[in-house]
């Protein structure tokens, strides 16, 4: 099962005819260029769990780097044009999918 498979069963486990229609999942492209993951975790089984922020490269000067870090109760991440699947693969490996 690759990454967008899992994300979908992740996103669909959470739907309860109330979550979906406040909450979700966000990509988005960058102009630097690159790549924006943001995942709700409001009234989840993530929400307020412990998240080590992952830093690597930077966005300036390299295409290959990755920024994840929880705010606000969102995981949020971003990365290079080619850190897509690496985006999703450290938000599902925290979510334990």
């Amino acid at each position: 099962m690759n990454e967008l498979q899992r994300l979908q069963h992740w996103y669909t486990s959470q739907c309860n005819e109330d979550w979906e229609h406040s909450f979700g999942v966000k990509i988005e492209t960058l102009d630097n260029p690159g790549w924006w993951l943001e995942v709700d975790l409001r009234e989840t089984d993530l929400s307020g769990k412990e998240f080590n922020t992952i830093s690597r490269g930077d966005s300036e000067d390299d295409v290959d780097w990755i920024h994840c870090k929880v705010e606000s109760d969102k995981f949020v991440g971003s990365g290079g044009a080619s850190n897509l699947a690496e985006l999703l693969q450290h938000f599902l490996a925290w979510a334990g999918r």
